[in-house]
């Protein structure tokens, strides 16, 4: 038995949107926004920049050798079994860490609503929902994917419309007047200055984690040489779209000064209009939102516990497939490890957010950095690439690799990502113990 190729282009195509909205843009843009201020609108261009050239490293890998289902064989070919070992579990506990931070994200939308509910009971319900859902084929889930991720798509189309018509008309809040000049005329582009802009590239980057989701969908694909390429060329217009195009508009409806970091700007804005049902609405959007990238998250670590099972890096069960050729042991096992959130979510519900968004930063960083790294080996030992290319390559590895240490540097300047930091080093350490002994044991 094999996994499944359930998934068809309509499929990898809003997959591949959903690991790309999620959280990040719904909750955490309103930091990155009090941070910033506009210039937020350049950090998001500028990150994108990178992680499209980074995606189409990792199209270009993939289509090399259609038999590596995901960039951990592509590091076990390139740089050795040990870094895909500490790859692969890096990458499941990176999806882990995503569906915590958004099943906490759940917690904290469905107080509009309830404002008594401790964050923990939704977390809890929508867990054991999803556990279900991924325990059918993967089929069905491409298909609530799709619509969740349809969901975000029209909810975005839909806000940046009626904000057009809003700047156009001149609309009046309790705020001041919509209008294009909102963007600069509250203290400039730079309001916080360089640090400010520079210190928002973190809450940027978070909101890209998944992206490269397309590439674990890999082996799931019909047709990967045309999907894959076509999935990641989408991703500048998604960046334009989704997320500069929404958060201009957004400061446009609404000066940046005035909107709550704690909240989602989405929702805010809404409220602000004055429109009944309106913020409701956007609210249950949000939530959705939250629910498609936990579905996607979940989807992933059951994948990678698969794939790590299979090359003998996990235990042999986690490769035992359902009749709905489904990973139902190793969907357990991430699942009751995800479960942790819902004690964390108890426990500090304040700080469970900035937490887990942290380290779930700074695990996608080193996958990213792998990502590149093995690619850039790719070029120095290929004559004659694909058609599908990298651009600039090998001085836009290098440039990926700068910019990927630019935000480590930033992770240990802010107060609230510096504790992730530091913790995040005891993973790699002990990743690096378990394999020394589980191979030391393996060749004796």
């Amino acid at each position: 038995m094999s996994l499944e190729r359930g998934l068809s282009n309509r499929h990898v195509q809003l997959i591949s949107i959903g690991g790309a909205i999620g959280t990040g843009l719904f909750l955490a843009s309103g930091k990155s926004i009090e941070l910033a201020g506009p210039s937020i609108l350049l950090v998001y261009l500028i990150v994108g920049a990178f992680i499209f050239l980074i995606m189409r490293g990792l199209g270009e890998l993939l289509l090399s050798n259609l038999d590596c289902h995901s960039f951990v064989d592509l590091a076990n070919q390139y740089l050795g079994q040990r870094t895909a070992f500490i790859t692969g579990w890096t990458y499941w506990f990176c999806w882990i860490s995503v569906a915590m931070s958004d099943l906490t994200a759940v917690g904290i939308y469905t107080k509009y609503w309830f404002p008594n509910l401790d964050q923990w009971i939704p977390a809890l319900v929508v867990l054991i929902g999803l556990l279900l859902l991924n325990l059918t084929s993967v089929k069905l889930f491409g298909e609530i994917e799709f619509w969740l991720a349809l969901i975000k798509i029209i909810a975005i189309v839909a806000l940046i419309a009626v904000g057009l018509f809003m700047i156009a008309t001149q609309f009046t809040t309790d705020l001041g007047t919509a209008s294009f000049s909102n963007i600069y005329k509250h203290g400039g582009f730079f309001p916080n200055g360089f640090s400010g802009f520079i210190l928002a590239f973190q809450l940027a980057v978070f909101s890209f984690t998944g992206v490269e989701l397309v590439g674990l969908t890999a082996g799931e694909t019909k047709n990967p040489e045309k999907v894959i390429p076509k999935a990641i060329n989408n991703i500048p217009i998604r960046i334009l779209l989704f997320y500069i195009g929404s958060l201009a508009i957004i400061m446009s409806i609404q000066p940046w000064n005035t909107i709550n970091p704690a909240e989602s700007p989405f929702v805010t804005v809404f409220s602000t209009i004055g429109i009944l049902g309106a913020a409701s609405i956007i609210n249950f959007v949000v939530l959705s939102s939250a629910l498609s990238a936990g579905n996607s998250a979940l989807f992933s670590t059951s994948r990678m516990l698969y794939g790590l099972s299979s090359n003998g890096h996990a235990a042999k069960g986690f490769k035992d497939l359902s009749s709905r050729n489904t990973p139902s042991k190793a969907l357990f096992f991430s699942t009751l490890v995800v479960g942790s959130t819902v004690v964390l979510n108890y426990l500090i519900p304040e700080g469970a957010f900035s937490l887990v968004a942290g380290i779930s930063t700074v695990c996608f960083l080193y996958i990213w950095a792998i990502i590149v790294i093995c690619h850039l080996k790719y070029v120095q030992q290929t004559k004659e690439r694909g058609k599908f290319r990298m651009p600039f390559a090998p001085y836009s590895n290098y440039a990926s690799l700068a910019f990927l240490l630019l935000i480590i540097v930033i992770l240990a300047i802010l107060p609230d990502t510096r504790l992730s930091l530091m913790i995040s080093p005891l993973w790699f350490i002990g990743l690096y113990i378990w394999y020394q002994v589980k191979y030391k044991k393996t060749e004796a």
